[in-house]
């Protein structure tokens, strides 16, 4: 792991990496922030290899394949439909020939058709790494967190340091704790590295505690 990273980029400022060691297997993760709604996106890289995963295409595409160059994206991620998440993704996907990931519940949100259905559970390698896709339904219907290993989550707009992205009803609020709580804080250790759609990172271990005031407030 890089000494210095911290898991703060600024808007349109440098991308930050570290390299972390995931079952034998390093992975440079770097991020960047971009976009008018200070969008994390994330490029995910096999060190043994050129073969990289983006995770949000969110804007800025310019950006985004500068960070790409050199690279054999095998995969765009999108992790939820809101528009925000997706501005450069057409381009990017153009330009790379990457094929695109989406939940099948988010699909009428996004004008560019995903190539490939994000369904819970499903693998995406790139290299000798892979990612495993966690549904989180409730911030929207397809809201999908990817998994890598069991120490480095990216959670899209599912989780942030402080609580669970936005909802827009009592009903999706629960549903969206109930994903957080059972899906991520459940069955993952407090050292899991939370990497969110916006924002700093955290751990879910400084964010356990909070668990029962954000299920109280109900927002």
């Amino acid at each position: 792991m890089s000494d210095d990273y911290t898991g703060h980029v600024e808007p349109g400022g440098p991308a930050a990496s570290r390299y972390v060691d995931v079952d034998g297997v390093r992975v440079e993760v770097r991020k960047l922030s971009v976009g008018p709604m200070d969008n994390n996106a994330y490029v995910l890289r096999d060190v043994g290899s050129v073969q990289a995963l983006l995770i949000d295409a969110a804007n800025d595409a310019d950006r985004l394949l500068a960070e790409l160059e050199g690279l054999e994206v095998v995969g765009i991620v999108t992790t939820h439909g809101h528009r925000d998440h997706w501005q450069a993704l057409g381009e990017v996907a153009d330009a790379t020939g990457a094929p695109v990931y989406l939940h099948p519940a988010d699909e009428d949100m996004v004008p560019r058709q995903a190539d490939r259905e994000l369904h819970d559970g499903r693998c995406i390698g790139f290299g000798a790494a892979e990612v495993t896709a966690v549904h989180t339904p409730g911030h929207t219907p397809g809201s999908t967190c990817l998994l890598l290993g069991e120490e480095h989550v990216f959670t899209g707009d599912t989780l942030f340091p402080g609580g669970p992205g936005r909802t827009t009803s009592p009903g999706a609020f629960a549903q969206v704790m109930d994903s957080v709580e059972n899906r991520l804080f459940g069955p993952l250790p407090d050292t899991t590295w939370v990497y969110p759609g916006h924002g700093d990172d955290t751990t879910l271990g400084a964010e356990r505690p909070q668990l029962p005031e954000w299920r109280a407030r109900g927002w």
